[in-house]
């Protein structure tokens, strides 16, 4: 199936995204509906494992296909890749299992998802100096903003690849490549990015996203890449039998954690998850990533003028192509956001309602690649 394709044709597009049939479904950024293919690799998965072992129908061919699939994504090799669930317990992973001392710093950004903060903020308990990105906007982090407040005692920058309500994306191989030079380590929250724009995996050294959003997968199924360099840097927080070596199950009198990133993967698998996860990687690499980049850029640049003209002011509304994604936010002075956001969600049209530090709203429209132009169109009208 090509994005062509899929755009041409309704009934294609109305089978294989079955939410298009009855809702204009605009928020990606928050949590997708899943694809009929995704759905059915899940269903299979289930029906299959009510006639034998959970475990061996998946474990461990679709396990290794699903590094290979993911590596592919990520352009990176497929031991540098784990499933260990959610974007917040993959980046608390990373938080917890770094070693540093009294003195060091990290750097963050306050105003990114939660997810991306607090593991940070926690370590401060650890006497890390917890210090926070200035910037001149929302979201808006440029090369030169983290060149600028790094110093010789810094020893990560902790990042997402693109702001949840303002959009920017920043510029990922720019600041890997700096970082790099300074020997300090990043860290990428790429939950926005991963499966609508190229993530390079190469230009940092932790990555934490779960599908859930616009990889059109499984809620808290994700991955975590790291670094094959830097993985001896990295020990585990928890342990278990699937990531310290017990031959025949038998706990041994020291602990070696089995190589790769396998060594962060404790215990049992969430196997319908991974099944999902690994479906809707293959659907990525199908369409093309970057087709889907292209495309949401596409609908981004008819969007914004088109919102602008109705009197909207919108979150990095100028943007170069290198920083805008497919996140629209937009408000209007003396607008009621939440019954706008109502009134849509009341004709069948799915958006995002969220709010900045200063308490001030945002309609949020986050449009995938299966969404159509008559389907964009409706909303502005309704707008």
């Amino acid at each position: 199936m090509t994005l062509t394709q899929l755009l041409a044709d309704e009934e294609l597009r109305h089978r294989e995204f079955p939410v298009s049939r009855d809702k204009i479904f605009l928020a990606h950024a928050g949590v997708c509906p899943l694809p009929r293919r995704v759905a059915q690799a899940i269903s299979d998965c289930a029906q299959r494992g009510t006639a034998d072992d959970q475990e061996t129908l998946v474990f461990p061919r679709r396990l290794d296909e699903g590094r290979r699939v993911a590596a592919q994504l990520l352009n990176c090799r497929a031991e540098e890749i784990a499933f260990v669930g959610p974007t917040s317990l993959a980046l608390s992973f990373v938080a917890a299992g770094l070693s540093f001392r009294r003195g060091d710093n990290i750097l963050i950004y306050h105003d990114d998802y939660p997810s991306n903060v607090y593991p940070w903020m926690a370590l401060a308990d650890r006497g890390v100096e917890v210090r926070l990105l200035n910037t001149r906007g929302l979201g808006v982090i440029r090369p030169m903003d983290v060149a600028g407040q790094v110093d010789e005692n810094t020893r990560l920058v902790a990042l997402a690849s693109c702001h949840f309500i303002s959009g920017f994306r920043i510029e990922v191989e720019a600041i890997g490549k700096y970082l790099r030079r300074r020997g300090i380590l990043f860290c990428l929250d790429a939950i926005q990015t991963l499966g609508a724009f190229p993530v390079p995996a190469g230009t940092v050294d932790f990555l934490a996203a779960d599908a859930h959003k616009w990889l059109l997968g499984l809620c808290g199924a994700g991955v975590l890449y790291v670094r094959r360099e830097v993985q001896d840097r990295l020990n585990p927080p928890i342990y278990g039998w699937h990531n310290v070596q017990n031959p025949n199950f038998v706990a041994q009198e020291k602990i070696v954690f089995r190589a790769g990133a396998t060594k962060y993967e404790a215990g049992t698998h969430n196997l319908v998850g991974l099944v999902g996860l690994v479906a809707a990687m293959e659907l990525a690499l199908e369409i093309g990533v970057e087709n889907i980049a292209a495309e949401l850029l596409r609908k981004r640049a008819w969007l914004v003028p088109a919102l602008q003209s109705k009197g909207y002011t919108i979150l990095n509304g100028d943007a170069k192509p290198e920083n805008a994604s497919g996140i629209v936010s937009f408000h209007q002075q003396g607008k009621d956001l939440t019954a706008l956001h109502k009134k849509l969600a009341v004709a069948g049209m799915v958006t995002s309602l969220r709010t900045d530090r200063a308490g001030k709203n945002y309609l949020r429209l986050s449009p995938h690649y299966y969404n159509t132009d008559a389907e964009l169109q409706r909303v502005l009208d309704l707008l």
